[in-house]
């Protein structure tokens, strides 16, 4: 099996990620519940996890990390804490639903203005008309680094500076870049970064959070035991637990652990020039195929290893399952959870076929993909 589908999961990981998971699973006891060395070596592992992600991010420390079960979760903790009937909010048709749904059910639901700027056919962004968005009840824009249809990089630190020249608080869904593309917060003048375990994070699933700059406050989404403050009426407010309620995922934060410290031992440069070599070898190899279209990938300020195209007139779904039982390669066609950035390519009914590239691929896998596509493109064509 060929797998060609780590924008969804890298299913491909470090040996270290599986081996950290099964020495918690058989030596953690609950995450900040309990004074004894099994509980005490939990919180460790999770607070150095938390220190790592601040590290990642050039973030203000290990405090201002809090862990959710993935990205969807952690979107949904800012967009339903931060906005509120009388606020106007701005995102693009780059994001995915993640940000989309909730940001439209604030919309129906408390009358939230909700501004969505649009992507053109090349995947291109124009700042000068997100600038044109804002108003001045704007108080936050909730923006994607990467397309997870196209890849494209979008301008976060130029988005942040409009932002704030607005008065308005930037959170970036970084779920297909952590890892893999360089985010400073500082750097950036990013207020919130959402991230996600489970795809260049190298982590496993069912791990994600919130890096918070200092002093951006979001309210509890959740609340119940915290392990702390038991007979308060209320969730405890300082931070991390101010956002995390229920014992966390201490297995998988301590596979996430593992795989950040494979990225930092790895460096992002070299992880991010790997994956993007595999997706210029395989676009270059199929975009001469007179039957093929390729969408995107070159509208930002970079890319992500990430190419989506469609074989002349066939559904995407079609393609994809012929790539996966004729040659055993994993790819994902359909809608991406991006309806908005399939308007733009205009694939809202063909879909487009998804190759993403991980660190684990080779380009005897990705040779291997061009054959395949250029196979079921000669039968298009013939």
């Amino acid at each position: 099996m060929i797998y060609f589908d780590n924008a969804a999961t890298t299913m491909l990981k470090p040996p270290e990620v599986a081996e950290a998971v099964a020495a918690a699973i058989n030596s953690f006891g609950g995450v900040g519940r309990g004074a004894h060395d099994a509980a005490l070596s939990a919180d460790m592992v999770v607070y150095r996890a938390r220190a790592q992600i601040s590290d990642l991010f050039n973030g203000p420390g290990a405090k201002r990390v809090a862990f959710a079960g993935n990205v969807t979760e952690a979107l949904n903790e800012v967009i339903s804490g931060l906005l509120h009937a009388g606020d106007h909010t701005i995102t693009t048709a780059a994001s995915h639903n993640s940000v989309l749904r909730p940001l439209f059910r604030k919309q129906d639901d408390e009358e939230v203005e909700v501004s969505i700027l649009p992507v053109e056919l090349d995947a291109s962004i124009d700042y000068e008309a997100f600038d044109a968005l804002f108003r001045g009840n704007t108080k936050l824009a909730v923006v994607t680094h990467a397309s997870n249809l196209t890849g494209d990089v979008y301008d976060i630190a130029r988005m942040a500076r409009i932002a704030h020249a607005h008065g308005a608080l930037i959170c970036v869904d970084a779920a297909q870049t952590a890892g893999v593309v360089p985010i400073d917060m500082v750097r950036d003048g990013i207020d919130i970064v959402a991230f996600t375990g489970h795809k260049s994070l190298l982590g496993p699933q069912g791990t994600g959070g919130l890096c918070l700059a200092d002093p951006v406050d979001i309210p509890s989404f959740v609340v119940g035991g915290s392990g702390t403050h038991s007979y308060d009426r209320v969730h405890p407010q300082f931070y991390p637990e101010r956002l995390e309620a229920g014992t966390l995922n201490g297995h998988g934060i301590a596979g996430l652990s593992a795989g950040l410290d494979f990225i930092e031992k790895t460096g992002i440069e070299r992880i991010h020039a790997h994956e993007l070599a595999l997706a210029e070898r395989f676009e270059r190899g199929v975009s001469m195929l007179p039957s093929v279209r390729v969408y995107g990938g070159h509208g930002g300020i970079g890319r992500t290893g990430i190419v989506s195209l469609n074989v002349g007139d066939i559904d995407s779904a079609a393609v994809s399952d012929v790539l996966s039982h004729t040659y055993g390669i994993c790819t994902r066609p359909g809608a991406h959870c991006a309806s908005l950035m399939h308007e733009a390519m205009g694939t809202s009914e063909q879909g487009e076929v998804r190759f993403s590239f991980g660190y684990f691929n080779t380009e005897e896998e990705v040779d291997a993909g061009i054959a395949a596509v250029r196979e079921i493109a000669e039968q298009v064509e013939g």
